[in-house]
C-alpha cells in the first residue's frame, strides 16, 4: 500500500514510500524538517501479540537544497481509519466484545464499522445460538432475519444485559393444574411457550407471559418422562416406549394444537423403536434423539421420521444432549460422546459421578460437558483436547446438593441445577469460559485450582420437595415436582428495580456533593457552618444574662418596697 507525501513548491521530488501493514497498526508519516531532512516512518501501536513488520522501499534524500523563498515540504498526517474499510475489518475480527466496544467510540467512522461488524453475529451464536424467528398471530413463521430485525449489535447487548438480571429481585409464580408429579417441564422461549408432563400422563401447554393454561393433550396412558421442542416440532416420550410427536399448524395463535379437538388437521403421529421407557429427548435442526432404558440412544431423521443411527450402552440411558455433529449421553455412572458422521465413539468419562449420571448440559461455545450426579455433586468436562490414551478429568467440580441432581440447564452464562434436596442452585460460568483467538474453538476453560472454585452464586429455597426437571431462558426459570406444581421465577423487572435503585443513589449522592459544595463556599466566603450555631449559642447566652439581670432587678424592687 503506497503513502504518498506531497510536496507543496519547489524542487524537492515527492517520496514515495511503501509498507507492509498488519492489523491495528497505527501509521503516521512525520513532515520534513526546516532544514530539508527527512525523516524516517514511524509505527505508533500495534495490537497485542502481532508482529508488524514495516520496510522502506524507497532511499529518501537526507539533504535537499531549497530556495529562499520556498517553503519546507510537508507530509500529509495517515492513521488507522485511513486504511481500507475490509483492511479495517479484517482487524476488527480478531477482536472480542469489549474491545470492539471500545472501538466504536473512538470516532464515528469505526463506530460505523464496529456496529455493522458481523463478528456481533458470531459472538451472539457463540454463547446462545441461533435466534428463532418469531412467529406471527394469525400466520406461518416470519422466514429469515433476527428477532424484531435487530442488528447484531442491538441482540448481543440486550441479551448479555439480560443475562445480569438473576442476581436481581424476581417474583414466583405457580402453575397449577397437574394431578401428581411434574417428571419434566421446557422452556420454548422464542414462543413464550411452557410444556410440562408428569404421572398424569397428559401434556400441558402454559403461556410464559401470563401464566395461563393454553392446551392440554388427552391422556397418554404413560408417565412423561421428557419432552423437546422447536417451532416445528413438538417431541414426548414416557415410559410405553414410544414417542409422541406434534407437527406446527399455521394460522393459529400459537404452533401447537395438542388437544387436537376443533381442527381438521391430525398433526399428531408417534415413532416406534425403542424397547423400554424413554428418558430423554432433544432437537436440532436435522434430527431428534432419544435415549432409553433399553440402554440405547436413537437418532431419527426428521425429514422421514425414522430411526436412522442407534449407539448402544453398558447401562440404563438418563440424558442426551446434541451438539453440532456430536452427540453425548450419560448411561450408568459413565458419560459418552458419540460422532453421528462415523456413528463412532470418540471419548468416555469412566466414573464421572458416584452412582449414576442424572443429568447432562452442554453450551454452543465449546465442547464441554456438565454433568449432574446421585452424589449431588455437579461436574465440567472439557473433551476438546483429549488424547485417545488419557483419562478425562473434571475441569471445575460443585457440590451445591445434598441431594440427587436430577435436572441441568445452560443459558449463557447461567448454569442452572435441580435436586431432590428441594433447592436450585445458578453457577456462574464467565470466569471458567474465556474467550480465545482461534475461530474453530472460540472458547476455552481456564486451569483452576480445584480449591479457589467458586460456589454457586445463588442458591433458590422455599420447595420442600423433590425437584425433576428445570429449565432456564433469557430471564425465567421454570421447575417441576413431586407437588405437581410447575414454578417461575420472573426476573424481568429485576433490571429496571436496579435502575430505579440506582437512580435513588445518584439523586442522594448529587444532594451530598451539593451540600459539600454549599459548605466549601461558605467557607471560603469566611461564612463556617458552626458559625449558625455559635451565633445562636451567644443570643442565648444574651438573653440569659438579661433574664437573670432582670430577676434581680425585681428582687431588688422587691427589697425597696418592703
Amino acid at each position: 500500500m503506497d503513502f504518498d507525501c506531497k510536496t507543496a513548491r519547489g524542487d524537492s521530488s515527492s517520496v514515495n514510500c511503501s509498507c507492509i501493514v498488519t492489523e491495528g497498526t497505527v501509521v503516521q508519516a512525520k513532515p520534513v524538517s526546516h532544514n530539508g531532512k527527512a525523516k524516517h516512518w514511524n509505527s505508533l501501536s500495534t495490537l497485542n501479540n502481532q508482529k508488524c513488520s514495516y520496510e522502506l522501499l524507497s532511499d529518501p534524500k537526507k539533504n535537499v537544497e531549497t530556495s529562499d523563498g520556498e517553503t519546507a515540504s510537508k507530509c500529509d498526517s495517515w492513521c488507522f481509519t485511513d486504511l481500507p474499510s475490509a483492511l479495517v475489518c479484517e482487524v476488527l475480527e480478531h477482536l472480542d466484545p469489549k474491545e470492539l466496544g471500545i472501538v466504536s467510540c473512538v470516532s464515528t467512522l469505526l463506530h460505523t464499522l464496529a456496529t455493522d461488524h458481523q463478528g456481533w453475529k458470531k459472538f451472539y451464536c457463540e454463547r446462545w445460538g441461533i435466534p428463532t424467528p418469531p412467529v406471527t398471530l394469525n400466520g406461518p413463521l416470519v422466514p429469515g432475519g433476527t428477532s424484531d430485525w435487530k442488528s447484531w449489535k442491538t441482540l448481543f447487548v440486550e441479551r448479555e444485559f439480560r443475562s445480569k438480571s438473576f442476581m436481581g429481585r424476581f417474583s414466583v409464580d405457580v402453575l397449577r393444574d397437574h394431578s401428581e408429579d411434574v417428571r419434566t417441564v421446557f422452556l420454548l422461549a422464542s414462543v413464550n411457550l411452557i410444556f410440562t408432563g408428569g404421572n398424569d400422563s397428559v401434556i400441558r401447554m402454559w403461556d410464559l407471559e401470563e401464566g395461563l393454561l393454553i392446551d392440554k393433550s388427552r391422556p397418554l396412558c404413560c408417565t412423561i418422562r421428557a419432552i423437546a421442542a422447536d417451532t416445528r416440532l413438538l417431541v414426548t416420550a414416557g415410559t410405553n416406549a414410544f414417542i409422541h410427536c406434534w407437527r406446527a399448524v399455521e394460522g393459529n395463535s400459537y404452533p401447537f394444537h395438542i388437544s387436537g379437538n376443533g381442527t381438521d388437521q391430525s398433526p399428531e403421529f408417534r415413532l416406534w423403536g425403542h424397547e423400554g421407557p424413554v428418558t430423554c429427548l432433544a432437537l436440532d435442526s436435522l434430527r431428534i434423539f432419544s435415549g432409553s432404558w433399553d440402554m440405547t440412544v436413537r437418532v431419527w431423521d426428521r425429514s422421514e421420521m425414522k430411526c436412522v443411527q442407534k449407539f448402544m450402552h453398558a447401562d440404563w440411558v438418563w440424558s442426551v444432549a446434541p451438539h453440532g455433529n456430536t452427540v453425548a449421553s450419560t448411561a450408568g455412572r459413565d458419560a459418552y460422546v458419540w460422532d453421528i458422521r462415523s456413528s463412532e465413539l470418540e471419548n468416555v468419562i469412566s466414573n464421572a459421578h458416584y452412582g449414576n449420571a442424572f443429568s447432562l448440559a452442554r453450551t454452543h461455545l465449546a465442547d464441554v460437558l456438565f454433568t449432574g450426579g446421585e452424589d449431588g455433586a455437579i461436574r465440567l468436562f472439557n473433551v476438546s483436547e483429549v488424547s485417545d490414551d488419557e483419562d478425562i478429568k473434571p475441569a471445575a467440580t460443585w457440590v451445591p446438593h445434598t441431594g440427587p441432581v436430577h435436572s441441568l440447564a445452560f443459558e449463557y452464562p447461567w448454569l442452572v441445577s435441580a435436586s431432590s434436596d428441594g433447592r436450585v442452585a445458578l453457577i456462574d460460568l464467565r470466569k471458567l469460559l474465556t474467550p480465545r483467538k482461534s475461530s474453530k474453538q472460540p472458547f476455552r476453560v481456564k486451569n483452576f485450582d480445584p480449591s479457589s472454585i467458586e460456589p454457586p452464586q445463588r442458591m433458590l429455597h422455599g420447595f420442600g420437595c423433590d425437584l425433576f426437571s428445570v429449565a432456564i431462558g433469557a430471564d425465567r426459570i421454570v421447575c417441576g415436582g413431586e407437588d405437581g406444581a410447575v414454578k417461575v421465577w420472573n426476573f424481568s423487572e429485576a433490571l429496571e428495580i436496579e435502575k430505579r435503585a440506582q437512580a435513588l443513589r445518584s439523586m442522594r449522592q448529587e444532594n451530598r456533593m451539593r451540600r459539600k459544595k454549599a459548605q466549601v463556599e461558605m467557607n471560603a466566603n469566611g461564612r463556617r457552618s458552626d458559625q449558625c450555631g455559635s451565633i445562636a449559642m451567644k443570643r442565648n447566652q444574651l438573653k440569659g444574662d438579661k433574664s437573670v439581670t432582670w430577676h434581680s432587678k425585681r428582687a431588688i424592687n422587691d427589697k425597696v418596697k418592703s
